[in-house]
């Protein structure tokens, strides 16, 4: 079984530029406080880097 990571959205995309807010809508989150369990890929930690400042990894599943 693959690896998988917790994300929570934890900031407003309001006033933050249209790249970012596409990048959360591509994670699966688009409303505070909502959680995605996504695989553990190069991508999807580049996703989580590029808005770090809106997410938060909870827990790293194996």
């Amino acid at each position: 079984m693959a690896k998988t990571i917790v994300v929570k959205q934890v900031g407003s995309p309001i006033r933050r530029p249209a790249d970012q807010r596409a990048t959360l809508i591509g994670l699966g989150l688009n409303k505070m406080n909502r959680t995605r369990e996504l695989e553990d890929t190069p991508s999807i930690r580049g996703m989580v880097r590029k808005v770090s400042h809106m997410v938060e990894i909870i827990e790293e599943r194996d």
